[in-house]
């Protein structure tokens, strides 16, 4: 592990730490905290107690690389998705999907002709399906393959840095 990997490693340890101290010491602590549904809840609850404990492990500071580094796509404004074209042919597309605290419109399902791929390369997502119903929760390195016309809509995604997907899109033969 490289020392400044270390360093931040270290740091979210002392932070958690800290944390779990105040939630110890502080029923109405313990109680917010007992009252978050998810992750990101859990995110934003220690950070107006001041603790920094949102990036997960392996997630890189979101400012350097280029073009060349999907990694660091920049995010959306909040509430809102971007998409991006990375290659593509006659019956296929390979996309990049940028979230920032996304979250389809709770009317509508997406229903597509194609097949679909998504695979989650940063932050975390929560996808619902229809018949069967089923919520999917998905992190870094998760993956989820929908047939062609499977209900779906995006139930959240997370806040800036964001939730950075890639999917692929083809045409059944």
């Amino acid at each position: 592990m490289a020392e400044q990997d270390l360093i931040r490693f270290l740091s979210k340890i002392s932070q958690l730490q800290s944390l779990a101290e105040r939630v110890q010491q502080d029923s109405s602590s313990r109680q917010k905290l007992a009252d978050c549904a998810d992750h990101n809840q859990v995110v934003q609850l220690a950070q107006s107690w001041g603790f920094d404990i949102g990036r997960r492990w392996g997630e890189r500071d979101h400012g350097q690389g280029g073009d060349a580094n999907l990694l660091v796509t920049p995010c959306p404004p909040p509430g809102e998705e971007s998409m991006r074209v990375l290659a593509s042919a006659e019956t296929w597309r390979l996309m990049l999907i940028a979230s920032n605290d996304y979250r389809s419109p709770s009317d509508e399902w997406m229903d597509q002709s194609e097949h679909e791929w998504v695979l989650v390369l940063r932050g975390s997502a929560c996808v619902a399906l229809e018949n069967p119903d089923r919520i999917v929760d998905l992190s870094p390195g998760d993956h989820l393959s929908l047939p062609p016309h499977q209900r779906h809509r995006v139930e959240r995604t997370d806040p800036d840095p964001g939730t950075l997907w890639l999917a692929l899109h083809w045409d059944a033969p």
